[in-house]
């Protein structure tokens, strides 16, 4: 009321807008910030103005700001399943019933309140139905911000995966209560396959238990305790790869495990993902014993020295078959914990007795684990050659296509797996436009082809 007899309503949407630009839509703030802000905004614009239409003007650089920004999504899903950020998961443990789909449906002809119908404002955008703008929830208007569901839906399920093998816990009951209630918001088809997820890891724990009474009743038992995370592929993200030789007495207890598996379900074996887990370490030394969880590539790395104190860094990657960036990270590890010291250039040796006064300050290491899944950009390149396949089918059997064409072709035939998510335009233009580079295609009056055999 205040801001229709001022007629200041223009000043203030400009004032909001300028304020937002020049303090948060820049490199220099976090996407965190942005959307902890972003959310406030909502919740004190429409206490300002009930139509949405002020929320609308404000925020729609800070919208389009976002979309630009690659960690936007998963802040957003992070947010939204942590019991410790107060603004979103608050938003989401209220159990709105109302999908985002059923949101974004509203019509706005289908007045249920005749008697309390108000116009719009004079600016408010006329392509918009005002129904839908008062009654869009946080949750939505932040999937909104790309219009679709599957890169969220997608974005979680690799959240997921990544909790679930960097605790290497079988207590999922938490998982299990965000999973319903993002099921209430999302809806239940897309997120089935998050489901089979959790099944994996309840069944792990019943198959592990099972493996290990007959190991106990068993009178050869392992050099090594193992615990399994048994995993159906086909539902799960794709895993970051890489090359790891572990120690005989580890693939030894590997086997082991893999056999009691098998007894337990006829011809079904398993396939082992070495370098991805935890592995609970205690190291004894002359003057101490010490005691670490870490990555299986950090254990194995200071396995390989009970079989000698001192490896040179050639060697140590020969033997473990690992690239030497890594390993010079995973030597950083322990020479950080005080565990190993460098002899010499690229030579390591077991640190038996602490003097006390070692400087480790100097040294630097990874202190975090890396993610068990591949990174965005590597699952991105993989959905894209898979797409390849589909491609050159189109193109074989139609010989030429315009982009929007196969673009068309693909959402129909080739992105409803599980391990694939909506490909756009501008990655398909640029992956199309890779091809034409590498010789595999040829663009030829807006459209694109296969090469003539011996041209």
């Amino acid at each position: 009321e205040c801001l229709e007899k001022t007629d200041l309503r223009a000043h203030l949407i400009n004032s909001l807008r300028s304020s937002f630009e020049s303090r948060l839509l820049h490199p220099g703030a976090e996407t965190t910030d942005i959307l902890t802000q972003y959310v406030s905004a909502i919740r004190a614009l429409r206490v300002l103005d009930t139509s949405g239409v002020i929320l609308e003007n404000v925020c729609e650089p800070v919208k389009a700001y976002l979309r630009t920004r690659d960690d936007t999504v998963r802040c957003i899903v992070t947010s939204l399943t942590d019991e410790n950020s107060s603004e979103l998961s608050e938003e989401l443990l209220q159990g709105d019933t109302k999908t985002i789909e059923d949101v974004h449906t509203l019509d706005s002809d289908n007045e249920d309140d005749e008697g309390e119908w108000m116009p719009d404002p004079i600016d408010a955008d006329p392509s918009k139905p005002s129904k839908s703008r008062k009654s869009s929830d946080i949750i939505s208007m932040l999937v909104n911000i790309y219009g679709s569901r599957d890169l969220f839906v997608s974005e979680y399920r690799t959240l997921l995966a990544d909790r679930i093998l960097s605790s290497f816990n079988y207590d999922i009951a938490k998982e299990l209560r965000y999973l319903e209630l993002l099921k209430l918001r999302f809806g239940e088809s897309h997120l089935q396959f998050c489901e089979v997820m959790l099944k994996d890891v309840a069944d792990s724990r019943r198959i592990n238990t099972n493996i290990h009474s007959k190991i106990e009743s068993s009178e050869q038992k392992p050099e090594i305790e193992i615990h399994g995370m048994i995993l159906s592929n086909v539902f799960w993200p794709t895993f970051r790869e890489e090359k790891l030789e572990l120690p005989e007495q580890v693939k030894s207890s590997m086997e082991n495990y893999t056999e009691q598996f098998k007894s337990l379900k006829g011809s079904r074996t398993l396939q082992w993902k070495p370098h991805l887990g935890l592995v609970e370490l205690e190291l004894e030394l002359e003057d101490r014993t010490l005691s670490f969880t870490v990555t299986p590539a950090r254990a194995a790395t200071i396995m390989y020295f009970q079989q000698k104190p001192r490896w040179s860094l050639e060697e140590l990657s020969s033997a473990m078959h690992m690239s030497s960036s890594m390993l010079r990270r995973c030597l950083g590890y322990w020479l950080g914990q005080g565990v190993l010291k460098q002899e010499s250039q690229d030579v390591y040796v077991v640190l038996e007795k602490n003097r006390g006064g070692q400087d480790l300050q100097d040294v630097v290491y990874d202190a975090e684990g890396e993610s068990a899944m591949a990174t965005s950009q590597d699952q991105r390149e993989g959905e894209l050659q898979i797409f390849w396949s589909y491609i050159v089918g189109m193109l074989t059997n139609l010989d030429s296509l315009p982009l929007d064409r196969i673009h068309s072709m693909l959402r129909m035939f080739a992105m409803s797996g599980p391990n694939t998510s909506q490909c756009n335009v501008d990655d398909l233009k640029r992956f199309l436009e890779k091809k034409v580079r590498d010789g595999e295609l040829q663009f030829v009056s807006g459209k694109y082809k296969l090469p003539r055999p011996g041209k």
